[in-house]
């Protein structure tokens, strides 16, 4: 990758922050502009940044996104920035000459009735979770334009744009707000202060029983910049037209209910844990089949324990912060 110019969209955000750090070892050339330089929903000032800058590659890991509150609560906001975000880097990248681009989206994308663990070829298959579809939707949009692009420009102009369908991610600069946050942040804090209070019980949405798998987010950093280098004959032949996105997962699920369990032993909290099960609680289960990556030679590294002691330790960094 040396000499490589590459733009890292949302490279403050967690999957952003951690494609960052790995390829500033690769020593490639880096573009990095936080929403106040740079509005990714607005054509103009995408396709006027990426007409002076010329990036050879581009992640697309800026994006709105949430747990189930944040996505019931505010569907519009998911919907609009995300379309535009993807719509904006990708039709501006193909104006500007960019070849090469990788698109990060969710596991969210698939039908919520899917056949367990989840291929690829699952997608647009059923309905999709209520509690998410906007988000979805916005997502699917991204792998379809990118396809699109490849079909119509990729043998005239040399496009070759490429989507990841990571599992649900957690590390270093997750997001901790309770109101929008993931699971396992939202119970980390949950738990913290919870143990600072000392109170007698904690109370987390659901039922406990869905079942969730999780991948640090380092190890995603490392399968994209893997999926980036394999050359594109062997991606085409990997993938499929108009199935062109590869799963990356842990390979492992387990309970919101033995999570949560996990996150207290590693938190030291004591106290009860209670479920709200009037709450909904998503998916029943979402377990991604990701043996396209690993024929590829990619396997996670930091298995669940370990990522989450070393997420518990960055939240107590963050609040020392506020």
């Amino acid at each position: 990758m040396n000499g490589l110019k590459i733009f890292i969209a949302g490279h403050n955000g967690m999957v952003g922050s951690a494609i960052l750090r790995l390829l500033k070892k690769k020593n490639a050339k880096l573009l990095c502009k936080d929403k106040k330089e740079l509005d990714l929903t607005n054509q103009k000032k995408v396709i006027n940044f990426l007409n002076k800058e010329r990036p050879d590659e581009i992640y697309i890991a800026a994006a709105k996104a949430g747990g189930i509150y944040a996505n019931s609560t505010y569907p519009a906001d998911f919907i609009y920035t995300n379309i535009m975000i993807e719509a904006n880097l990708i039709h501006s990248a193909f104006k500007c000459g960019i070849k090469k681009i990788l698109l990060l989206g969710s596991s969210c994308i698939y039908p919520r009735n899917s056949k367990q663990p989840i291929k690829e070829e699952e997608l647009l298959n059923g309905y999709l979770e209520p509690t998410n579809e906007p988000y979805a939707i916005a997502k699917i949009a991204g792998i379809k334009m990118c396809e699109s692009y490849n079909r119509q420009y990729g043998f005239s102009h040399g496009i070759d744009f490429r989507c990841v369908m990571p599992t649900n991610l957690y590390g270093p600069h997750d997001n901790y707000n309770p109101i929008s946050s993931h699971v396992i942040p939202a119970l980390i804090r949950k738990f913290h202060e919870a143990k600072i209070k000392k109170k007698p019980y904690v109370v987390v949405w659901g039922s406990g029983l869905p079942r969730r798998e999780f991948l640090y987010v380092d190890d995603l950093a490392r399968a994209c910049i893997k999926i980036m280098k394999i050359k594109r004959i062997d991606y085409k032949n990997f993938t499929k037209e108009n199935c062109s996105h590869i799963n990356v997962g842990s390979g492992y699920d387990l309970t919101i209910l033995e999570l949560a369990k996990k996150i207290m032993k590693i938190v030291g909290y004591v106290g009860e844990l209670q479920f709200d099960s009037g709450k909904p609680d998503g998916m029943k289960q979402k377990l991604l089949d990701s043996s396209r990556i690993r024929k590829l030679g990619w396997k996670p590294k930091i298995n669940l324990e370990d990522g989450l002691a070393k997420v518990y330790k960055n939240f107590k960094s963050y609040l020392c912060k506020q």
